[in-house]
């Protein structure tokens, strides 16, 4: 294997794989596993009787799961250039370094390995665990569901973005009125025009904690009006997360329902030794026009979206699709396999009875694909694949 293929192949094993993929799909359980576990021992530490108990045993396991992250981490930046290829090469480690899963992946386990060179610094670096509860995010590619929550998010980002703007200027706006009106009565309490806040965001946000409240009559109105106002606006991103998640299923729902109408249709192909296209890559066949690769199953098992360097080998699984037959003529292609008592069985194709609009266009005998001639004679066990046009006029 060269290195160039070496580094494909360890991407794409890091990468979220196929369930085909058996390499990627254990690497995907233990990368899971090993943040679960992870995040485990992170919360149990700091029960002290546990501690106490296991502190040896949960030692050893975050130093497992540490040192994964680390390789994991030193792998993506391997690969980096798999991962973003239409980055310039050198450039895609510090694509990678620099992008939000890799700060995460760096602060989960580089900060653990500091105090071996920094012993002073034990306290400090021990703040940086809490960033290894983002490698949760990393779920967020397993499983469809969390997807679409992320993709909602970010298509409402604009909306939710200016519906916290609003509930931030009515806090600024309630914290301002009630410090005038209750600054005069508790004026410890209500000491300058933002200590208000704090209770504005109790009210907007419905918590009522209690320890600030307004004791004048009008300061009691106002936060009733700021109260109901809270209701309403905090509802807000609520109501915007919902209609995105309305929308995001009908799109699915649509594009699932219109799939089966798809204007292409597909076919396999299975390479074997002897196949020209077997040892060529993509951009090297001579493909008619309108017809394209759609996928390649590597050895019949882990799916590739190809690409024009992508080579095809032996015991692949080639996709072909091509546009849907545009033409006023109904068109009828079937299968008929002949069986002992055939009446076509050792006739010649030029003998056989059949309609002038029907055409023999190929013949599958013994695994063999042979075309057709008149003199052909047909046998038992044949598969005869026949062409039969119908005027829709």
């Amino acid at each position: 294997m060269t290195y160039a293929a070496l580094k494909k192949s360890v991407s794409d094993m890091i990468e979220v794989g196929y369930d085909e993929d058996l390499k990627g799909r254990a690497y995907d359980i233990i990368n899971l596993s090993a943040i679960v576990l992870n995040l485990a021992v992170t919360i149990m530490i700091t029960f002290d009787d546990i501690n106490l108990r296991h502190g040896t045993l949960l030692g050893v396991i975050e130093t497992v799961t540490v040192v994964f992250f680390a390789i994991d981490y030193a792998l993506r930046i391997w690969t980096a250039s798999c991962i973003f290829p239409n980055t310039k090469r050198h450039l895609a480690p510090l694509r990678y370094i620099f992008s939000f899963n890799g700060l995460v992946d760096f602060f989960s386990c580089v900060p653990f390995f500091l105090p071996f060179f920094f012993p002073s610094g034990v306290a400090a670096f021990r703040i940086f665990r809490v960033v290894r509860i983002f490698r949760l995010f990393r779920i967020n590619a397993y499983f469809d569901s969390l997807n679409v929550i992320t993709a909602v998010i970010r298509s409402k980002a604009k909306l939710l973005l200016s519906s916290t703007f609003v509930v931030c200027m009515i806090m600024l706006a309630a914290s301002l009125c009630m410090y005038s009106i209750e600054h005069s009565v508790q004026p410890k309490v209500f000491n300058n025009a933002l200590s208000g806040l704090w209770w504005a965001a109790a009210a907007l946000l419905t918590v009522g904690y209690g320890d600030i409240y307004p004791v004048t009559t009008l300061g009691k109105c106002m936060g009733i009006i700021i109260t109901m106002l809270g209701v309403g606006m905090v509802a807000i991103p609520t109501g915007i997360i919902s209609a995105g998640f309305v929308e995001k299923y009908q799109k699915l729902k649509k594009v699932s329902e219109q799939g089966i109408e798809t204007g292409m249709r597909f076919i396999q192909v299975t390479l074997s030794a002897s196949d020209e296209w077997t040892g060529r890559a993509i951009r090297e066949l001579e493909l008619p026009a309108g017809i394209i690769v759609a996928a390649v199953f590597e050895k019949g098992k882990k799916m590739q979206i190809p690409r024009g360097d992508t080579m095809l080998y032996e015991g692949d699984i080639v996709i072909l699709g091509a546009e849907s037959i545009h033409t006023d003529k109904e068109i009828e292609l079937k299968e008929i396999e002949l069986k002992d008592g055939h009446e076509w069985n050792g006739v010649k194709i030029k003998d056989l009875d059949i309609s002038r609009q029907s055409f023999i266009v190929m013949i599958r005998r013994a695994g063999k694909t042979l075309i057709p001639n008149g003199g052909m004679m047909l046998k038992t066990g044949d598969a005869v694949y026949m062409y039969t046009g119908h005027s829709q006029k």
